[in-house]
């Protein structure tokens, strides 16, 4: 396994006062990472709290495992994205739950491993998964997708007005087979458009990984599931790093919060939802300045929080 940057967990003390942590309550990290959250929930909830941890990324568990030795009594750990995370919970006889978290994107450890394929300023395959085992690599988008389909892509999930020259010029250079590679290309694609603070690829990268991994997919799949898995009272909370997630979140607690979600239009409401969830945070929690100088890669997080009603 190659040396990763050690990794900080963000808005720590944020997601802890959110999750409502109690002694003996049952929680699920859906993106366990290197355990930062989980290790402080299993402390917060002691002496009776459990945790079950779930990851795509199997080298991640393998650093929460050593991580939270100690508690690993209280701990469960499951290699699964959080897209089946009723199917895991019902599996292993934990529900429902009095907190579920969502670290949405990508980690330092997985970024500042060039094997991983995530860093456009590491030479490395151009990858990108989080599951090793997944089917789909960035270079199967990046050498078999048209330049329609590639723009369209990067458009949508990197939000890159340059999306149409990148996806000519990575066509027009394909094979590529590396991240620098890669990032060479469309840096020469848009270096007479833009001039940034971000490197010219950062935004065609996050579309690259988002399509990979299907991100914004299981985010939505996610969600509704936390609301299934949850108990009265009990607590969703998510960060998010990029407009995009933000958007799914927001839309999903606000629509989850009305009774009603019939068309403005309509003169009487036949869609009989009802409201499944509380929104705690009215505006998302955003990091000091203290945390950002510590950890750079918290700049982005917003942290939404909601609660189950019912009782």
């Amino acid at each position: 396994m190659a040396q990763n940057a050690p990794h900080l967990s963000v808005l720590l003390a944020q997601v802890l006062a959110g999750l409502n942590i109690q002694p003996g309550g049952r929680y699920i990290d859906g993106t366990v990472g290197a355990g930062g959250h989980t290790e402080h929930i299993l402390q917060a909830s002691a002496p009776g709290g459990r945790v079950l941890g779930l990851d795509a990324d199997p080298e991640a568990l393998a650093l929460s495992q050593q991580r939270l030795q100690p508690d690993r009594d209280r701990l469960i750990l499951v290699h699964s994205n959080f897209a089946r995370l009723k199917a895991q919970a019902d599996a292993h006889q934990f529900t429902p739950v009095d907190g579920i978290l969502f670290d949405l994107g990508l980690s330092s450890m997985e970024l500042s491993n060039p094997q991983r394929g995530f860093s456009f300023q590491l030479d490395g395959p151009l990858d990108m998964r989080f599951d090793p085992d997944a089917a789909q690599t960035a270079a199967d988008l990046v050498n078999t997708l048209s330049a329609r389909e590639l723009a369209d892509l990067i458009y949508q999930y990197g939000q890159e007005p340059a999306s149409r020259a990148i996806a000519r010029a990575i066509v027009a250079a394909r094979p590529l087979h590396t991240t620098v590679e890669l990032a060479g290309i469309v840096t020469q694609a848009v270096r007479r458009k833009r001039r940034g603070k971000i490197h010219p690829a950062t935004r065609t990268f996050q579309a690259l990984r988002i399509a990979v991994n299907d991100e914004l997919g299981a985010l939505k799949q996610g969600l509704s599931q936390a609301v299934e898995t949850l108990k009265p009272g009990g607590r969703l909370v998510v960060i998010s790093f990029h407009s995009l997630e933000d958007r799914i979140v927001k839309r999903f607690l606000v629509r989850e919060a009305r009774d009603c979600i019939c068309p403005p239009e309509a003169w009487v409401c036949t869609c009989e939802h009802q409201a499944s969830l509380k929104i705690v945070t009215r505006k998302p929690i955003r990091p000091e300045q203290d945390e950002i100088e510590r950890n750079p890669r918290s700049r982005s997080a917003k942290l939404r929080i909601a609660e189950k009603l019912g009782g």
